[in-house]
């Protein structure tokens, strides 16, 4: 199957990336009760470059979306609207149905002019039933913003390193997530194998609380190109993590330890 690649561009360009990650903890199938407590987040925290909400932020992980999934871009307008307020980028994941009548766990990227992209998730999660209600998407996406090139992943794509592989085509992944507590030392691994292999910054945003089937304790984190990590959530909580980027530190590491010119 041939997999197209899409790259879209955002104006102007800098060396820093103030990143604020909302681990929030979704109330089921209430959109709007959603999107006022992550703007009380985003209220909290001003001058950031971009804000990354969790995976399906606004019903949370919803495996059967009929009456769930979104059908009017209520919350993607919401998204638009806090973009352009705080001139900013809004990403995170939302359960919509399409045009076509098709569900789709959509990650969209909405930037300060209100535009959008979006990725579809790829790897639907079988081992609870999501690709039997869900389209998987085909398209590998990378946004860029600022002159940052951010790939576009979604929680179980975690999990599969190929379709992540950095081919000199980005500088972060961005996860997001409803990832259980029951397996949030496999959380933890992965993000940092995938910031190792792949010499890029990755952040995470997952989510907290609990719903009819998992308990989530968060670990959101932003973790740097030699998997160190830059700040992660300390507790299982409701919070805002915010850090910066530097894009000649990453870089001045890729040009000093050339791991990628010897990838498969």
């Amino acid at each position: 199957m041939c997999i197209k690649e899409k790259v879209f561009t955002f104006a102007s360009k800098q060396d820093k990336m103030t990143i604020s990650i909302l681990q929030t903890d979704i109330a089921w199938a209430q959109p709007g009760h959603n999107a006022q407590q992550a703007e009380m987040l985003i209220n909290e925290c001003k001058g950031s470059d971009l804000y990354v909400l969790p995976e399906m932020w606004s019903t949370g992980f919803a495996t059967s979306p009929e009456g769930i999934a979104e059908t009017d871009n209520r919350s993607l307008k919401w998204m638009q609207e806090i973009a352009e307020k705080k001139q900013a980028a809004v990403c995170g994941s939302l359960a919509i149905k399409d045009v076509d009548g098709t569900f789709r766990n959509r990650h969209y990227f909405v930037k300060p002019d209100t535009t959008y992209q979006f990725y579809d998730k790829r790897h639907l999660f079988s081992y609870g039933g999501e690709d039997k209600n869900y389209t998987r998407g085909e398209n590998r996406v990378v946004v860029e913003y600022l002159g940052w090139r951010f790939l576009l992943l979604t929680c179980y794509d975690l999990r599969f390193p190929v379709w992540s592989r950095n081919r000199n085509d980005y500088d972060a992944i961005i996860y997001v997530a409803n990832w259980p507590e029951s397996r949030q030392q496999v959380w933890d691994t992965l993000l940092r194998a995938r910031a190792i292999e792949n010499q890029c910054y990755v952040i995470a945003a997952n989510r907290v609380g609990k719903d009819k089937e998992c308990s989530y304790a968060g670990g959101s984190c932003i973790i740097d190109a030699k998997g160190m990590t830059i700040t992660d959530s300390r507790t299982a909580k409701e919070q805002m993590l915010t850090a910066e980027l530097s894009k000649e530190k990453l870089e001045d590491f890729r040009n000093k330890f050339q791991v990628l010119k010897d990838r498969d």
